[in-house]
């Protein structure tokens, strides 16, 4: 018997893969119809896929740009050659009239470029911290400076009012270096916080009305000089563009007559005579728009020139004033000598007339008269004090809170809530795992309590309750007010992101720190924090994308956000049934920030390459 090999002697030559495993075709037959069910699902997809994007792309591409109300886009929707009354698509006018409103508000138009520049360099302030590998590193002294340049931007005021934020810094630093021998580190902490907040609260506004007084009485002539001028350029630009506005109104009125049934079996005709209607309606708008502004600038300088005019009258009459209301509160019976606000005294009222007071209603009416004394005092130093600081800024000029509004809002609240809320994690984060106790228990107080309140609750105590436990008179502005509480709401939940990373860690991280005589506050800054932040980027951007479409919520308490504006355009004759167009375009400006912040969060984590690999 033969002997017979039973093992190959040569090797087979290499052969093309099966055609049904490689490119596309091995592509679709692996994600999409490698079974039968599977291939099913896919072309029930695809045929729903398509009748969802036929229709709304029918729908979105609507030539109704330059439409300046909502019938006037389903005229030109007709009149394009649809069936009469498919009126079928999308009212882009809205956008193309309202886009700057959504975007900045009741922001001043001719002060657009500050919140423009303003948000330009927090894209140059953010380099040193997104892109340090790719930046110069003297940078850094601008990120540390953006942060009292971005509210002087957007608010304005004198120049002198970040410079004095400043100090109130310097002057924290400077405590906490010279007390640290003498109290201790933690000791020497909380007085240089102390000293900060007496600065900024008590302090710095003495200063800055002391420097109103002083560069205001310098000013106070040329000032009114100038204002004089003012008005008479004002007053003659106003009456040549409401000349203007007379005469393009008067156009279009007779324009609309004198074609009204022209155009009946002439469609083209028709679109044509609406689009040249459009913009005339358009300049008309703008010439409006220019009439207000110029109205409203030449108020404010006849306001003011009154002001500078009267002002010696007002100076005169505060001491005697304010003697008067002095001599008033001293003779008030012991009684009701306590009472210094309207809330107090219909407490008394209530108290005399229960019997449950020694008071009488003579003496409710001895508190009324000095209520009202010191209220016309109170009026009349605070006028005095407005008029000097009108006279003397030296800067930008002052935007108010309520002409905040749209996008500018939204990302302003969103900005300083994501850039204050980490640093905030961070200490309750090491706080709760702390070894003191009361500071242990005040963050897990702290976090939880914010953790289990919804932030709507948060922002309605912020907007109505908070003035209960403020000191009478206190002028709390309502977007500060927001942005604390906001800032809180996010940084309680950016601790537990935070402690997840600190927990992750491996014990021997924190032997290692021990091992090389490392100190708590260097053991975290080196070894740990660096490592648990790397762990919890993906959570750290969920909570940013979080906060920041949560600042949508602030149209709730009055606030004009991006969603409370839609509200508001709706509500006009002209836009009154537009809806998905202006929630399209808001869900695409949020999509666009928020995809951002995720992208970047993938790139960070392949930077520091987070899977430890």
């Amino acid at each position: 018997m033969s002997d017979v090999a039973f093992t190959r002697t040569e090797m087979l030559s290499e052969q093309a893969p099966p055609a049904s495993s490689v490119g596309i075709v091995g592509w679709l037959h692996s994600r999409l119809f490698s079974s039968w069910f599977n291939g099913f699902l896919t072309v029930i997809v695809v045929i729903a896929l398509f009748f969802v994007l036929y229709e709304l792309l029918h729908w979105a591409l609507s030539p109704t740009w330059n439409g300046t109300s909502l019938a006037e886009c389903r005229q030109i929707l007709v009149a394009m050659g649809q069936e009469q009354g498919n009126t079928f698509g999308a009212c882009w006018g809205v956008i193309r009239e309202r886009w700057v409103q959504l975007i900045f508000g009741f922001y001043p138009s001719d002060l657009y470029w500050r919140p423009i520049a303003a948000f330009v360099l927090l894209g140059v302030a953010l380099g040193p911290i997104l892109f340090a590998d790719r930046v110069p590193k003297q940078l850094i002294w601008f990120t540390a400076v953006y942060p009292f340049l971005f509210p002087w931007l957007l608010w304005g005021g004198a120049f002198w009012v970040p410079i004095l934020v400043i100090l109130g810094i310097v002057f924290a630093y400077l405590a906490n270096k010279f007390l640290a021998g003498i109290f201790g580190n933690l000791g020497a902490f909380i007085s240089a916080v102390v000293v900060a907040i007496v600065w900024w609260l008590i302090l710095m506004p003495m200063v800055g009305n002391g420097l109103n007084t002083i560069i205001g009485s310098v000013r106070m002539e040329s000032t009114s000089v100038r204002l004089d001028a003012e008005i008479v350029r004002l007053s003659a630009e106003e009456e040549a563009l409401n000349q203007q506005i007379e005469e393009l109104t008067d156009t279009i009125e007779s324009e609309q007559a004198a074609n009204e049934s022209r155009y009946v079996d002439d469609p083209d005709g028709l679109l044509e005579f609406i689009r040249e209607i459009g913009a005339k309606k358009e300049a008309l708008a703008e010439l409006h728009k220019q009439s207000g502004n110029l109205s409203e600038e030449l108020s404010g300088a006849d306001s003011l020139n009154r002001r500078i005019q009267k002002l010696p009258e007002l100076e005169a009459q505060y001491p005697d004033a304010l003697a008067f209301a002095e001599k008033l509160r001293s003779e008030l019976p012991k009684s009701v000598a306590h009472v210094s606000i309207d809330t107090e005294l219909e407490a008394l009222l209530e108290e005399v007339r229960e019997g449950k007071s020694n008071a009488t209603l003579e003496d409710t009416s001895k508190v009324v008269e000095v209520l009202e004394a010191e209220t016309k005092a109170k009026s009349l130093k605070g006028e005095i004090a407005g008029t000097y600081r009108d006279v003397a800024l030296i800067g930008l000029q002052p935007v108010e809170s309520r002409d905040f509004g749209g996008f500018m809002l939204s990302i302003t609240i969103g900005v300083v809530a994501i850039a204050c809320s980490l640093p905030l994690g961070i200490v309750m984060a090491l706080g709760r795992q702390s070894d003191l106790m009361i500071v242990k228990y005040l963050c897990i107080g702290f976090i939880e309590f914010i953790r289990g309140v919804p932030l709507i609750t948060l922002l309605i105590v912020a907007s109505t309750l908070l003035n209960i436990f403020l000191p009478p008179g206190t002028n709390f502005d309502i977007i500060l007010r927001v942005l604390i509480m906001v800032t809180l709401f996010a940084s309680a939940y950016m601790a537990e992101v935070i402690r997840g990373g600190l927990a992750a860690l491996p014990k021997g991280q924190y032997e290692g720190a021990d091992s090389l005589g490392l100190d708590y506050w260097q053991s975290q800054r080196l070894i740990i924090m660096p490592q648990a932040l790397k762990i919890s980027i993906p959570g750290i951007v969920s909570t940013f994308i979080g906060v920041f479409k949560d600042t949508t919520l602030v149209s709730i308490i009055g606030l004009l956000d991006p969603l409370g504006l839609s509200t508001a355009i709706r509500a006009s004759a002209a836009w009154n049934g537009v809806v998905w167009e202006l929630y399209g375009f808001i869900a695409l400006i949020f999509w666009i920030f928020c995809f951002s912040m995720s992208r970047y969060s993938m790139y960070l984590e392949r930077k520091l390459q987070t899977g430890h690999r």
